[in-house]
This record gives C-alpha cells, structure tokens and sequence, in this order.
C-alpha cells in the first residue's frame, strides 16, 4: 500500500455511480474516509490473520543476521569461496519489540524463544504488563533504540509516527545495531537509514514495507548487501486471501441486501 490517499476526496466525487469500496483488513490510509462518507459511499473491510507478518518479521531478522541471501546465491552460482560471511548471534542479545499490537506480542515471544532479552515499547504498555509478558519495559522509543541490539517496529501509521525513526533516532541506536520494518515503510526516514547502512552505523536492515511501493528501480534498497528486503509479503499467504477473498464476496452481498457487514466509515 502506497502511503498516500488514492481514494481523495476529487476522485470519490468524479464518480458518481459509486456505493461501496471494499478494503481487504479494517483500516487504509489510501481511502479518505471522510470524503467517501460525505459522498455515501460505504467503505467496508475484511477480517485478516496476524501470524504471517509475525513470522517473516523473525525471516528477514535471520536472513540478515546470518546473512542468508548472500550465502544462498554464492552457493548457487558455485562460487569458489564456501563460506562468504559470519553470522550475527541472536541469543543474548537484546531485542526491541516497538509496538505492542498482536504482532509485536508474537514477535516478543519469538525472542524469548531464541534467547533473546526482549523489551517493549507501546503508548499503553506498563511495567505490570510487560512484566506479563515476561518482557522488559521501556519507559520511551528512546530508551528502547539505545538499548536494543535488534529494533523491530509493530506501531500503527498515524501523524504522530510518520518518520518516528529519523537520523536522531538512528544516532540512538547501538553500533551495529538491526533495524527490522514490517510495519508501514513511512515510520522510517529512508534518507536517514540508507546513510546509516552505507556508513556501518547499523549492522543491517530487514524491511517488507517503503514509503512508495514499489520500489523504483534504481532504489538503493534493492542493491545495498547489508539489506534484506521484500516486496510487503507479510499478510501474503494462502490463508490470508481466503479470508479476504471471503470476506469481501460476503460484504458485497451484506450490502446488497441492505445490511452492509464491517463498515469501517
């Protein structure tokens, strides 16, 4: 999803035929909702599934820790070295789960799983409760970046988190540090990152998600050899499109019927 709104308030009034929008999940930042209201049109959503975009998180984590893509296309071509790099050890590190949703829980409890010190970060997070979750608290954003050796980001996009993590931010970050984003590409100053890796200020990065989507082609993303990155495959998985494909035939009949089904203006 593009970080910018497609359906604006000039393209929902130029359509005057148009009744509903179906989005697959429950919220997108690329329909203003406020104009498809005003203009009656009932925008409605999908349920969806939580554990896929959990679960490449720790993909991309792993394949930059231990630099799986470069090892797995040297051995391809038959290159004349064996082995290429040395791994990246996760156990005893410090992992810093931001955002406490569904994902970043998962998440969490993946870096217990793997040895990890894990703490967290979210508007709602507290002490007790992260002592629920076997984690530690962060009292800031700030005080995670300075003590995780691994930053994962689960936060939602919204005003207060566009560029969250800009060139300050970075300059938190212990040295060779891992930068994970399988959240909304916008939280991340891009310019700001992209020095930090050139320059080795941070050890790597794994990203799913960009500020424009995709990639244009010549895009520093797709060649820097301290970047995994995938083209936002973190809901792609075939339990999730049945779902959304479900869903969606089911609130297209909902509103044909006159009792439209998870309307979300």
């Amino acid at each position: 999803m593009r970080e910018r709104t497609v359906f604006d308030a000039a393209l929902l009034e130029s359509q005057p035929k148009l009744k509903l929008l179906v989005t697959t999940g429950m919220a997108n930042a690329s329909i203003d909702m406020a104009a498809a209201a005003r203009v009656d049109v009932t925008v409605a959503g999908t349920r969806g599934t939580v554990g896929p975009a959990a679960e490449l998180t720790w993909g991309l984590l792993l394949s930059v820790a231990r630099h799986i893509p470069t090892e797995v296309a040297n051995l391809r071509a038959g290159g004349k070295q064996w082995q290429l790099s040395t791994g990246y050890d996760l156990k005893g590190k410090a992992l810093g789960v931001a955002g406490l949703g569904k994902l970043g829980r998962l998440v969490a409890g993946y870096g217990r799983a793997f040895g990890m010190t894990v703490l967290g970060r979210s508007r709602s997070n507290t002490p007790e409760r992260s002592a629920e979750l076997g984690i530690g608290y962060a009292a800031s954003l700030d005080e995670l970046l300075m003590a995780a050796d691994v930053v994962s980001l689960h936060l939602p996009l919204a005003r207060e988190s566009l560029g969250v993590i800009g060139p300050r931010e970075i300059g938190l970050m212990k040295q060779n540090a891992l930068l994970i984003n399988t959240s909304r590409g916008a939280l991340v100053d891009e310019s700001a990152l992209i020095d930090a890796l050139r320059s080795g200020k941070l050890y790597g990065a794994g990203l799913d998600v960009f500020a424009r989507e995709p990639l244009r082609a010549d895009h520093p993303f797709r060649t820097l050899a301290n970047v995994v990155a995938t083209p936002h495959l973190g809901y792609v998985m075939d339990e999730t499109y049945r779902v959304f494909f479900d869903d969606a035939v089911e609130d297209i009949l909902s509103w044909l019927a006159g009792k439209p089904l998870r309307v979300i203006n």
